[in-house]
């Protein structure tokens, strides 16, 4: 029997008492012991009736109990489907239905909000709670902890995860073992992950960085991880000196910096600093610098393919860079109209090839059309340049992204929200600079004619109705939006017109 992820990341630690999760109470749990959980969590999933290649959908706090339940999905065959714990009842509705999961595990404090979605769309519910507890956990707790380990191929499906699209509609991407597999082995061997490795995880594990990246490079190096509930300024200070490695999306630099406590040589022990999921700002690389003596580690990725490109371990890592493409990932800078390669140091769209470009969108064939060449590869609609060094610079982002704090946000799907409440003719939004998040989400509405808007009414609707990272932290209401003569909204425009309202706020 093969299953390549099982196969690499949990089997070779079988009977290993060494540690591989350390808790935030100072206890730790030994790699036998989470792989005993795990496979509890395997049997529970079959006592279920999940069987290979079904999808489990998960709401959850990260826990230890959380990641076993990974690893359980792993080896019982399952397709893992995380989904960010800031969702709301409404967005859940649609990633259940569209997944058709079989099972669908919540948070005990939220049943009542969502049981309606499993029955609807005909999935168990169980529950696991942040510490641990649940239905899931009580019944994990009766099975036995050795499990079969079910078949997979390279090419099955081991995660599904949304990503929204510009149309407003969440697609789908279906990551193979061979997808996640191969960019733990570029990433080890890239970032020289070894045994002797303590990560500090401060990370959520619904997304591909805290998952996929920090996880998954912990397990196949056979190191550990101080596995944290949240960031936290002060838990991370204390629990630094323990820890080799870090990873983080730029915000946890910041707030580390604007922290007097962390000195250099509170920083001194440590082998690296990762940040990713948003760009870094050349200032924030430059202030670590001087403050620790450590160049932080940038490196670029995406739901789709998870990392395609870093920084060097060795070498001149570049503020305001992304690097070099990882062991085995090919890039291309091409036309964005033609898709012809574009010379060096020309601006276009970067296309990615690569065993670790998913398969494609789930029950989207037409969109995975759109966006994966048959030739391979992966249009990733950001903007970029690589320079005569083969240096990879993204240089804007197409599509309209905005990315907040880490997390992607498509002005679209909001648009989309906003458009339907009362007293709405339109409404455009756009990501502006953050101190804190590094850009946030600003809305900008036009009243229909001779009406009003109702600002407090909008806001409770988009709090009962968007995660809270997709919520607007500004509003302003206009007259008209500015258009060009074809009639299509000019965001530069409004990025240009409220590129400070953020830093005016924080003053």
């Amino acid at each position: 029997m093969t299953n390549p992820l099982f196969d690499a990341l949990f089997a070779p630690h079988a009977g290993q008492q060494t540690p591989f999760l350390h808790l935030p109470d100072g206890g730790a749990i030994g790699y036998a012991d989470f792989l005993g959980m795990a496979a509890q969590y395997a049997n529970a999933l079959d006592s279920l009736g999940v069987t290979p290649g079904d999808r489990v959908a998960v709401h959850i706090q990260k826990s230890p109990e959380a990641l076993a339940l990974y690893a359980g999905c792993v080896q019982r065959g399952a397709v893992f489907l995380p989904l960010n714990t800031a969702y709301t009842p409404a967005e859940l509705e649609y990633f259940v239905g569209d997944s058709g999961a079989a099972l669908f595990v919540c948070d005990p404090g939220e049943v009542a909000e969502v049981e309606g979605i499993a029955k609807d769309n005909g999935c168990l519910l169980y529950t696991l709670a942040g510490d641990g507890s649940g239905s899931l956990k009580d019944l994990r707790a009766d099975q036995a902890t050795t499990a079969a380990v079910a078949e997979r191929g390279e090419d099955d499906l081991a995660a599904l995860l949304y990503t929204s699209g510009t149309t407003g509609r969440s697609k789908g991407a279906m990551l193979t073992h061979r997808n996640l597999l191969s960019n733990a082995e570029a990433l080890v061997e890239a970032w020289r992950f070894t045994a002797e490795d303590v990560l500090l995880h401060a990370l959520p594990i619904f997304h591909s960085h805290g998952l996929f990246v920090a996880t998954n490079v912990s397990l196949l190096a056979g190191g550990s991880m101080i596995f944290l509930p949240k960031f936290d300024v002060d838990t991370v200070l204390a629990r630094l000196p323990e820890a080799t490695t870090m990873m983080g999306v730029p915000t946890f630099y910041t707030r580390l910096l604007d922290d007097a406590r962390f000195t250099r040589d509170l920083a001194a022990h440590m082998r690296l600093f990762i940040s990713g999921s948003a760009p870094l700002l050349a200032e924030t690389h430059e202030r670590f610098a001087e403050r620790t003596g450590h160049r932080i580690l940038e490196r670029y990725g995406m739901t789709e393919t998870s990392m395609n490109t870093s920084n060097p371990y060795d070498g001149d890592r570049r503020a305001g860079t992304v690097g070099f493409p990882l062991p085995g990932v090919e890039v291309k800078v091409c036309d964005p109209e033609t898709g012809a390669e574009l010379p060096t140091g020309e601006i276009g769209v970067l296309e990615v090839r690569g065993p670790n470009v998913f398969k494609g969108y789930w029950q989207m064939p037409e969109k995975t059309k759109e966006e994966l060449r048959e030739d391979g590869f992966f249009i990733t609609g950001d903007l970029s340049m690589i320079d005569a060094d083969g240096y990879v610079t993204i240089v804007g982002r197409g599509k309209d992204l905005i990315i907040s704090g880490g997390y992607n946000i498509y002005p679209k799907e909001i648009e989309l929200f906003l458009d339907e409440q009362p007293g709405v003719l339109e409404s455009a939004v756009i990501g502006a600079p953050h101190p804190d998040f590094g850009e946030s989400v600003v809305a900008v509405l036009v009243a229909e004619p001779g009406g009003t808007l109702d600002l407090d009414g909008i806001e409770a609707a988009t709090r009962a109705n968007l995660a809270g990272f997709k919520r607007p932290r500004h509003v302003a209401v206009l007259d008209e939006l500015p258009r060009n003569t074809m009639g299509k909204v000019q965001k530069k425009e409004l990025r240009d017109r409220f590129a400070h309202v953020f830093q005016a706020q924080a003053s």
